[in-house]
This record gives structure tokens, C-alpha cells and sequence, in this order.
């Protein structure tokens, strides 16, 4: 017998929390400019909850709770979310990034109306905290449930003391980076030495900046085949600053990246 309440349920969900790194720091340098970027990377990341089938349950200062049926979606999402946020980082360097460290965990909650409650989003949230900045953390329930459904590598950090949890949470930090030998580092090998800090961060800045100039100059090629045919459909002449630019494109391309990631697929969960 227990005696909760007959409004309260209980559910297994998948609980995704995120806040910025630094904020109050960020805050202090440029209140309106932070204020108004915050906006914008949780626009993207709601944008990106409700793609993966996600939902949003609230949002306070610079965090934010939400909630997914799919362990797969909500990884798939946190992952979407980092590299995103990082693109967006690299597109003005001179402005110190805004980073944001996401947890996720599977469990059971409590549900109050549109609210969750319980150990399950304890959990998420201490996990938050132990992520990189630009980085994610998942707990052992939902590595089991992604390993082998999402090409992407992990690292396990051994396991955490989470406050009023009786047993340890195992936890692991997740590669956005990849890397020929992640799957050796995403089995069970708990007594493996976890890798120090976010060594992939700015290989994956370098490629979202690369991407942002192959976009500029996929727009700049498209608009000299116009110019092009209109002028003089009879001496093809654009695809010589073309090819300028594909070298160019070649010789820039980040060392430690995935060329299939040029044209990333969905993973179906």
C-alpha cells in the first residue's frame, strides 16, 4: 500500500534538463545581449524538443526541464541541440559563447497536472551539473537504452553520489564528436579511466564554422550560375570560381571529423 494521493500518477519518462555555463557571469558583461541570445538558443532548443517528439515542461532563469517517451529522441535532441548552439557560437567569435550543459535520465515521476516531480528529475538535474560546458551527461539507464542505436560515443565517469538518492547513479559523458574508436569506450569497461574534459568542443566549433562557409559559398555559386546564364548562356564560365571554392572548402575541412557528417541521416530509434 502506499499513500499517495488519488490526483498524483506515476510514469516512466525520459527527464531532459538543460542550463547556460556561467550565466550570472555572461549576465554581468552584457545583460541585454545575453538576455536576448538566451532567447534565441531556447527558441532553437524548443524548436528541437518538439521535432523529436518531446515536451516542454517549464522553463526558469536559464534552465529548462522537459520531457521525452523516447530515450533515443531525447538524446537524438540534446545532440542536435549542442551542435547547433555551437554553430551558432562560432558564427561571431568575439563574443564570449553561451554554453549550455544538458543531463538526461530515465525514470520514474510524479505528474501534478502539466509538472513532473521526483527522484527521476533529481537525477536529471544532478547530472546537468556534472555535463562540459556545450556538453552532455546521460545516466547508465539511458546508455543502455541508446548504445547501440546512435552513432555517436560515450565515456563513463563512474558512479555519482546524487543527494537523497539511496544508490549510486552510473553516468556517462556523451562524444559529440565520435571517433573511430568510440564504440570500444560506449560498452561496459566501468573500470576504463574516464577522458578528461570536453576534448572534442573545438574540433566541433571548427566544424560549424566550416559548414557556415560552405553555405555562404553554396549561396555565392548559385548566384554566379544565374549571372552566368543570363549573360552569357553561350561560355559556361561560373564553374571555375567554383571549383576555387571547393578547393578552398577541401583545404579548411577540420581535421577529426566524419566527412559523412556533411550530410548527417536521421537514426531511427
Amino acid at each position: 500500500m502506499t499513500d499517495q494521493t488519488a490526483d498524483i500518477r506515476r510514469k516512466l519518462t525520459t527527464i531532459f534538463c538543460a542550463d547556460v555555463q556561467g550565466y550570472s557571469a555572461l549576465v554581468e558583461r552584457d545583460e541585454v545581449g545575453t538576455v536576448t541570445r538566451l532567447k534565441l538558443y531556447r527558441g532553437v532548443m524548443t524548436d528541437l524538443i518538439g521535432q523529436h517528439h518531446g515536451r516542454l515542461i517549464n522553463t526558469w532563469g536559464d534552465g529548462l526541464v522537459a520531457e521525452f517517451g523516447s530515450p533515443v529522441e531525447a538524446v537524438f535532441c540534446a545532440v542536435e541541440t549542442q551542435r547547433r548552439i555551437a554553430a551558432r557560437n562560432a558564427e561571431d567569435p568575439t563574443r564570449s559563447p553561451m554554453q549550455f550543459r544538458i543531463g538526461i535520465n530515465l525514470g520514474d515521476v510524479m505528474l501534478d497536472g502539466s509538472d513532473i516531480y521526483g527522484d527521476g528529475v533529481n537525477v536529471a538535474a544532478r547530472l546537468e551539473s556534472l555535463a562540459d560546458p556545450g556538453g552532455i551527461c546521460i545516466s547508465g539507464a539511458v546508455f543502455e537504452q541508446v548504445r547501440k542505436k546512435l552513432d555517436i560515443g560515450f565515456d563513463f565517469l563512474g558512479p555519482r553520489e546524487i543527494k537523497n538518492i539511496a544508490e549510486p547513479v552510473q553516468a556517462y559523458r556523451v562524444l559529440l564528436g565520435g571517433g573511430p574508436d568510440h564504440a570500444a569506450r560506449s560498452g561496459h569497461d566501468h573500470d576504463a579511466p574516464a577522458r578528461p574534459g570536453p576534448a572534442n568542443q573545438d574540433t566541433e566549433a571548427a566544424f560549424a564554422k566550416w559548414r557556415a562557409q560552405a553555405w555562404r559559398l553554396g549561396v555565392l555559386s548559385l548566384f554566379l550560375l544565374v549571372i552566368n546564364l543570363l549573360t552569357s548562356p553561350g561560355a559556361l564560365w561560373f564553374y571555375w570560381p567554383m571549383l576555387g571554392f571547393a578547393m578552398f572548402l577541401l583545404m579548411r575541412f577540420p581535421a577529426g571529423i566524419d566527412p559523412r557528417r556533411i550530410w548527417p541521416k536521421r537514426h531511427d530509434p
